[in-house]
């Protein structure tokens, strides 16, 4: 059996892997353009990964307590699990070598595919705004510890003076998270290798104790979540197998599992009963538990630093958590609630944020010294840390009485709502309305909202913010893009177009910059996925709109075509899940005031003329709750706040939703409920999966299933985009079906965009004339 090390007083569950200024970003990138080689990224992740360790350090983690986690990645942890057990499908099997490894450019492959193969599904990371790479499990699946990164990793902090602790995602998880692969039998559950894949984890935690590490911390957030189709009787018979087998190896570094994203729940007497020595509790989404046989035995980590958002919080009520955990364990530590790969880096790196909303805020840095702070009042006690609980304290008071937190015009008009306000009339009526306004063929086409998002682009925005363009100039420019766009898509054929947003440097930020309420960072950037990062706004007051915001590029575009074109705009739901949201009051009241200040903006793109409005809401399934006594609340405040800013219209106009990046199966009724004349959802990557949910729910209005997988760099070809347009109207009468790609093309190059367009307008075709052959028969 192991001897265990004391564990850290403090420490975080992770930490932004992207590098303060994207330099991982930028290198993946350069590595995939054939401008670097591997050895030269390789380089630049060790030399990001030794500042993180530095700067750890500085800002008062341990050097050698196993303090610092070491959950680098390149592109994502669960990705690295896989590829650590050899779990590659047997579509990438040319890309294992012959040591049974994958290089890092085959690590990539699994990511964003190669030619027929496709890449690994993408899929959200819990209730989080990060993306995660869906394991495939069959029968078939070898596994075997494939590849040794992670030890690697570990000995690279030890030459450089640390004891880290290496993070790895736990093996519950990652048999949740995955699906079964394409060869395997109908009911197979990737649960059910638990037995196969337990040995590879007893090798990989073999070869860490055998160089040192004293700790390994592995994450298992499946744990605390409703969401998965395991029954939980089985989940918690794995638990218990799983831990009680690794917990009695010979030789291991003490075991850490970390629960974030809620509370363990049935989960907790379960782990308490195994013999892991420290157990991570989210006392942010969870509470103190009742006293739990088998716990007084194990390091209870306090996760009462919030890893999830950006206020400073109350310190005070964090350390009174924290404290009250001594009455279930005498050993108890702190530590964030989650990673802290959810938040920017710095906020002393944003110089335009200005007083009093700085002293608001709490990026990884700051929560970094939080963690510190709190950790030597649980060993000193409170004075020991008054200062630091006074100024958190003085700054939320600070933020409770400041101007615009509170707007008595807006919350009296949210206030006046009555039940008229979210409904719109029979959908029969508005379909026959619509067909009559529009006049659209059978298997309507259209894309997504953004296209290509060229450097000239970049330029010129980054150009009239630096004030050396003017406001004339930049429009200027931006329309001579819109039209080149519209005549693009009238040249390939598309439908129902789309003005391209070049205006736009992202789809929540755009709306954040001109709703009141809302501040925007210089350097906030937080991964997404892979090397796709994000700067979420911060909501910090009552939100309004001063004035229109996309009406006037809606209408430039419409008076340059004779085909229907799109104001697209980003909804309430979105808004608030890719924000970091103010966390004063409910969500669904500043869902509420966010989606009247989008009520105001449809009306008026109405009122110009724009006969289709579609209100994007890719994060409806991602916020929802992760216990199912959570999910009715969440589904009526979200649906309700979508139906609020789109019932306003008259039958005529026709309303657009897309929604992308999950599950749909568990939402379809709320999908429903969304009363959206059309929606498009994400259905390419996974294989069109989501039709036979559709067709079994019994969905009739009008839906776009993605037929082109824009978070790859492939281009479908037509037969493969026709396979797809097949299966969906094999599935759903085709007088409801749409045809456009997954999401937006903002991240795409302008010849795999138009290549992509033309397959899927000549898959259209090939589909429109069977069907109409066979009504001709």
């Amino acid at each position: 059996m192991t001897t265990t090390a004391e564990f850290p007083s403090g420490t975080i569950l992770g930490y932004p892997r992207i590098g303060r200024r994207r330099e991982l970003k930028k290198a993946v990138e350069a590595f995939w353009a054939g401008s670097i080689t591997a050895a030269e990224l390789e380089t630049t992740a060790a030399q990001l990964r030794g500042a993180t360790r530095e700067r750890l350090a500085q800002l008062g983690l341990g050097r050698t307590d196993s303090a610092i986690p070491e959950s680098f990645s390149f592109y994502d942890q669960v990705l690295d699990t896989a590829v650590t057990v050899g779990a590659v499908p047997a579509r990438f099997a040319a890309l294992v070598g012959a040591d049974g490894r994958i290089d890092l450019a085959g690590y990539f492959t699994l990511a964003r595919g190669e030619g027929d193969n496709l890449p690994l599904e993408m899929t959200k990371w819990f209730d989080s705004n990060y993306h995660y790479l869906v394991p495939e499990i069959g029968p078939e699946t070898v596994f075997s510890l494939a590849s040794d990164r992670i030890v690697r990793e570990f000995v690279e902090a030890k030459e450089a003076g640390f004891i880290t602790r290496p993070v790895i995602v736990g093996p519950l998880t990652f048999l949740l998270l995955s699906k079964a692969s394409d060869e395997a039998p109908a009911g197979f559950e990737p649960l059910s290798r638990l037995d196969d894949l337990l040995p590879v984890y007893a090798a990989l935690l073999d070869r860490l104790a055998a160089v040192g590490a004293l700790w390994v911390q592995l994450d298992e957030p499946g744990l605390v979540s409703e969401s998965s189709d395991v029954p939980r009787e089985d989940t918690l018979q794995a638990l218990a197998w799983a831990y009680a087998a690794l917990g009695r190896l010979a030789r291991r570094p003490a075991i850490f599992v970390a629960a974030p994203y809620g509370s363990l729940d049935d989960a907790l007497p379960v782990l308490a009963a195994t013999p892991v020595e420290a157990i991570g509790l989210d006392l942010v989404r969870g509470t103190v538990p009742e006293p739990t046989p088998g716990l007084a035995d194990k390091v209870l980590v306090a996760g009462v630093i919030d890893g999830h958002n950006i206020w400073r919080g109350d310190l005070g009520a964090a350390l009174d958590r924290a404290v009250a955990l001594r009455e279930l364990s005498p050993t108890v530590a702190v530590s964030t609630s989650t990673s802290l790969l959810h938040v920017p880096h710095d906020v002393a790196d944003e110089s335009s944020l200005g007083e009093p909303l700085s002293s608001w805020l709490a990026f990884a840095d700051q929560k970094v010294g939080q963690v510190h702070t709190l950790a030597r009042g649980l060993l000193l006690g409170a004075g020991a840390v008054e200062q630091e609980l006074g100024a958190a304290d003085a700054a939320l008071a600070t933020r409770q009485a400041a101007p615009g937190v509170r707007d008595g015009a807006v919350r009296g008009r949210a206030a006046a709502l009555t039940d008229a306000d979210f409904s719109r009339g029979e959908y029969a009526i508005r379909l026959k309305a619509q067909e009559a306004a529009l006049g659209l063929p059978l298997l309507p086409t259209t894309t997504i909202g953004s296209f290509p998002q060229t450097p000239d682009i970049r330029r010129a925005r980054a150009r009239f913010l630096q004030g050396t363009v003017t406001e004339h100039e930049y429009r200027t420019l931006m329309q001579a893009e819109i039209a080149r766009v519209v005549e693009l898509q009238e040249e390939i054929g598309l439908d129902v177009l789309v003005h391209g947003e070049p205006e736009r440097n992202d789809m929540v930020q755009y709306f954040a910059e001109n709703l009141d309420g809302f501040a925007v960072t210089e350097n906030g950037w937080v991964q997404s996925y892979g090397s796709r990062c994000t700067r979420p706004s911060i909501l910090w007051g009552d939100v309004s709109r001063p004035k229109p915001i996309t009406v006037e590029w809606s209408s430039y575009t419409q008076g340059l075509t004779a085909k229907p074109v799109k104001g697209m705009l980003t909804g309430p739901v979105t808004i608030l899940a890719w924000s970091f949201v103010r966390d004063d009051q409910p969500l669904g009241e500043t869902a509420r005031q966010v989606a009247l200040a989008l009520r105001d903006e449809i009306g008026d793109l109405e009122a110009a003329g724009i006969g289709i409005v579609q209100v994007d809401e890719p994060a409806l399934r991602e916020l929802l709750p992760l216990k199912t006594k959570d999910h009715a609340e969440y589904l009526d405040w979200s649906v309700g706040s979508f139906r609020l800013a789109t019932a306003g219209v008259a039958d005529t106009t026709q309303i657009h939703t897309h929604l992308c990046y999950s599950e749909f199966g568990v939402v379809l009724e709320a999908i429903a409920n969304l009363d959206a004349d059309v929606t498009s959802i994400e259905a390419a990557r996974s294989r069109m999966d989501v039709v036979h949910d559709i067709e079994a729910g019994g969905f009739d209005h009008g839906i776009g299933p993605g037929v082109w997988d824009i978070h790859s760099p492939r281009v479908p070809g037509v037969a493969e985009i026709t396979e797809l347009l097949e299966t969906a109207v094999g599935a759903i009468p085709a007088r409801q079906v749409w045809v456009n790609p997954d999401c937006g093309l903002k991240t795409r190059g302008y010849a795999e965009t138009v290549e992509s367009l033309q397959n899927m307008l000549e898959a259209t075709r090939i589909v429109r004339e069977r069907i109409g052959a066979a009504v001709n028969a």
